[in-house]
């Protein structure tokens, strides 16, 4: 029989599927298709899955589950919001009431609230793997300020505190040794970038690789949030993003780690190579508005 020298995990395509809950997300999905190249049989988990997940319907939570070896979790939309430890300890314990073995849950750099969601997935019994991850760098090309790269501006009550933004690439190839690698079953990660950079010097690394024209324009938290407002961001985001600025944007995680050295025994990705990478492939070429 065929197995992964690496792991002991057999990969031939009659074995029990991966579970990647937020499948077709910023890290779910690249977590897939690492899976997916090694010949691991994946199971997407969202709402448009077969069969559908749903955080907030836990009734499909059981289905998803059937005959799954192991799960990476990322919640949706945040491990910060209120209620995300109970579901994170809930659908633990299920899944190791179902059988499965390993559970490898993405958070977040200082947040208290994703701290509760990382004890409960360490009470639940399960073979556990937690990667306590940086603001993203794929926020610029893939997520909301992707908007503002196009609209050349980059407005954000940010003010001069730097952040390691961390690769997502980077992320998900933890993520997939972390799946099925038997070393890091009991490792928290702190997954950081190589160097701090404000998010000034971010959007002008996006520029210069873009060929764009982008300024950077700092706001008050008041005007942040007005901005939000008459951009019609629905509540809940409005809240988060308020909470990750007022309060986890406050220097506490503009340290570098060693997470991704000791999970891949490898530098993390520079943020200009994520910009270059991101500009080749088009990321901001296309209005997104129009």
């Amino acid at each position: 029989m065929n197995r992964s020298i690496e792991s002991g995990f057999e990969t031939n395509r009659t074995e029990k599927p991966f579970l990647i809950l937020g499948g077709t997300g910023k890290t779910g999905r690249r977590v897939a298709e690492r899976l997916a190249k090694q010949g691991l049989p994946v199971r997407i988990g969202s709402r448009s899955g077969e069969p559908s997940f749903d955080w907030e319907n836990p009734a499909t939570w059981l289905p998803a589950l059937k005959d799954v070896r192991a799960v990476y979790i990322a919640f949706y939309p945040d491990l910060a919001v209120p209620g995300a430890a109970a579901a994170i300890g809930t659908f633990a314990r299920l899944a190791v009431g179902r059988g499965v073995r390993r559970l490898v849950l993405l958070s977040g750099r200082g947040e208290e609230e994703a701290q509760l969601s990382e004890q409960a997935l360490k009470d639940s019994g399960a073979e556990w793997t937690i990667l306590r991850a940086s603001w993203f760098c794929q926020n610029f090309s893939e997520s909301f300020l992707q908007g503002m790269v196009l609209g050349g501006e980059v407005a954000l009550p940010a003010d001069e505190v730097t952040e390691p933004f961390v690769d997502a690439d980077d992320i998900a190839d933890v993520a997939a040794a972390a799946l099925t690698d038997d070393r890091h079953i009991g490792q928290l990660y702190e997954l950081t970038g190589p160097r701090a950079l404000t998010f000034a010097e971010a959007t002008a690394a996006v520029a210069q690789a873009s060929g764009r024209e982008i300024r950077y324009t700092p706001l008050t938290h008041e005007a942040f949030l007005a901005m939000l407002e008459e951009q019609q961001v629905p509540g809940e985001y409005v809240a988060l993003l308020s909470y990750l600025f007022s309060t986890v944007l406050d220097g506490r995680n503009a340290h570098l780690t060693d997470g991704v050295q000791r999970a891949l025994g490898r530098e993390p990705r520079d943020f200009a190579v994520f910009a270059n990478t991101a500009a080749a492939a088009g990321a901001w070429e296309v209005d997104v508005h129009g």
